[in-house]
């Protein structure tokens, strides 16, 4: 492996696993690697380039993964995005069929640090939570006028909940669960969904 992300597991001995670089790797334990067509041009460099790979909550039934990577803006920008695709497994290799982004960090900004880009659903597989860096700007974290330094709560396609925190703000602001954050490199729940 080179430069391994993220890493999420199908089902036992099957697992999917980013690289830095851009690379989707399809691992199973008994045919080692496969690299994942499909996947999204990123932005590599510092700290940015494809980031987390997590499974739909319904996996099962859509084959939908969700993926983050960072991708160029106007001049010398950038900014971390949330994509959704089916993974095919069908053919000789697998690919991601059909991806659309549903997330981007916005504003994007100069510099190459603290994207954060991680992803997490609810136990209930209803929200969806992406960790969003501010980009080590420091104050963007304590503007809401921004998503850079918090964390976004959202429906998996990417709509935003009405009961949202500040979703009468409207904007980008609607999308934050919680703000003031610096470089959050990890999401997770407790057991009781906490």
């Amino acid at each position: 492996l080179d430069e391994p992300w993220a890493m999420t597991f199908l089902c036992a001995g099957e697992a999917l696993i980013t690289e830095k670089d851009g690379r989707l790797l399809h691992w199973t334990q008994n045919g080692g690697t496969q690299q994942v067509s499909g996947t999204p041009k990123v932005d590599y460099g510092g700290q940015g380039g494809l980031g987390d790979v997590v499974l739909a909550p319904d996996f099962a039934q859509s084959g939908m993964v969700y993926l983050s990577w960072v991708e160029a803006g106007d001049g010398d920008t950038r900014g971390a995005v949330v994509g959704r695709a089916k993974l095919n497994r069908t053919g000789a290799a697998p690919s991601l069929d059909n991806l659309q982004i549903v997330w981007r960090q916005a504003p994007k900004v100069t510099g190459r640090g603290h994207f954060s880009h991680r992803i997490a659903f609810s136990p209930d597989g209803k929200y969806m939570f992406i960790s969003s860096g501010e980009r080590q700007k420091q104050d963007p974290a304590q503007d809401r006028s921004n998503n850079l330094g918090s964390i976004v709560r959202l429906y998996p396609d990417g709509s935003v909940p009405e009961d949202n925190p500040f979703y009468s703000e409207g904007s980008t602001t609607a999308q934050i669960w919680s703000y003031g954050h610096r470089n959050t490199l990890g999401l997770a729940f407790s057991p009781n969904g906490q």
